[in-house]
């Protein structure tokens, strides 16, 4: 069985490869994940359908060559903290972002059942604007 470090690990390499299917595979079915309010796609979303619908699919039409850079993971166990650099130009605009970020992921029996993002929506905001 993988760790719990592994399992966010594995969710970075996924998106890295833009492999949906590969971010969502240990995700559980009842996942609570927040994206921060300021940002593009604020709110708590419910089960992987809606993290994909309303979170992945948003930022890879809105925008072009969004990324999360990973630099580092801690492993406290249960919770796993992600910290990196979101980046991406905003195609409406073509205005070009980046911007610190950090994200809180809780796990419970291989699964991660919990997404918390914190980052500097003004940045994000400031790419969006004309």
């Amino acid at each position: 069985m993988k760790t719990n470090l592994q399992i966010v690990a594995d969710h970075y390499a996924a998106s890295a490869r833009q492999d949906i299917a590969g971010m969502m595979a240990d995700v559980s079915p009842d996942v609570a994940w927040t994206e921060m309010a300021g940002f593009p796609c604020a709110g708590t979303w419910i089960g992987p359908d809606q993290v994909v619908a309303q979170v992945f699919t948003v930022l890879g039409s809105a925008w072009e060559g969004y990324r999360f850079e990973l630099e580092k993971l801690i492993d406290g166990g249960e919770q796993v903290v992600g910290v990196g650099t979101y980046s991406g130009t905003y195609r409406k605009t073509g205005k070009p972002m980046q911007a610190r970020a950090t994200h809180v992921w809780r796990l419970a029996s291989g699964k991660i059942v919990g997404f918390e993002q914190f980052t500097d929506t003004l940045l994000v905001a400031q790419a969006m604007q004309d």
